[in-house]
């Protein structure tokens, strides 16, 4: 059995949200996970996330059946398909020149998540061990952090940490990264938007995981942790638990 939440916020600066998610549950044994976080200006940022969302979903969505039996041939389809659609909207319409989005995305079935990654949005790993981030994120800081040049600690302040080096639209393919999670029961996958990981510690993340109270309220429980730090930025957290 599967159980998911997800909350999405313009934040306290940001006059829209360019943020989207998507959630479904499908089955007792499958569920789809999805977050965007959209760049390109006023206006864009918006349409890219929606679109790759929208675009996303109507591809998986067609082929329920290969979805069980290829599913990381299937995510990479629906990223192929979001970032065609960011892409042609984004050269086609001059307010959207551009324009792109990021995308973090899981795919649970069974007890096999299939994790799908563009951009600095990030993946989760709930578990008894404590919290580990699954994905990598696609930054400029990050890459200086891999090969030596910042520590973890002084890329979360670097003025360029917003930079990405990988985006949906912004190019004629997708590069997405593919990871597989295990997961037990009891077991949670954290979504986010880096509105919420640049402002809530990966140990804050877990305590309210684990022990902040109610797992229907613990999506809202993070996001009012951002707003109390003044949320500059768009917040969207998607968790799901393997009971």
């Amino acid at each position: 059995m599967i159980r998911a939440w997800g909350i999405t916020d313009q934040g306290k600066v940001r006059q829209q949200n360019q943020d989207a998610y998507y959630l479904d549950i499908q089955a007792e044994d499958l569920a789809l996970g999805l977050v965007c976080d959209g760049m390109g200006g006023a206006r864009a940022g918006n349409v890219a996330s929606t679109m790759a969302v929208a675009a996303f979903i109507e591809t998986v969505n067609r082929m329920p059946g290969e979805l069980r039996e290829e599913p990381e041939a299937i995510l990479a389809q629906g990223v192929e398909a979001a970032n065609a659609a960011v892409y042609q909207r984004s050269h086609s319409d001059p307010d959207c020149w551009g324009m792109g989005t990021t995308m973090v995305g899981a795919l649970v079935l069974g007890e096999t998540a299939y994790l799908i990654n563009v951009g600095d949005s990030r993946a989760y790993a709930v578990t008894s061990n404590g919290i580990a981030q699954i994905t990598r994120d696609h930054s400029l800081v990050e890459d200086m952090v891999r090969h030596g040049n910042l520590t973890p600690e002084e890329a979360r302040n670097h003025p360029q940490k917003n930079l990405i080096t990988r985006a949906l639209g912004t190019e004629e393919h997708a590069r997405p990264d593919f990871y597989r999670q295990h997961l037990e029961p009891g077991d949670h996958l954290l979504l986010c938007s880096d509105g919420l990981s640049n402002v809530v510690s990966d140990q804050e993340m877990l305590y309210e995981v684990v022990h902040g109270g109610d797992q229907s309220d613990c999506c809202r429980r993070l996001l009012d942790i951002a707003l109390s730090r003044g949320a500059p930025d768009n917040v969207t957290c998607v968790l799901i638990q393997l009971k």
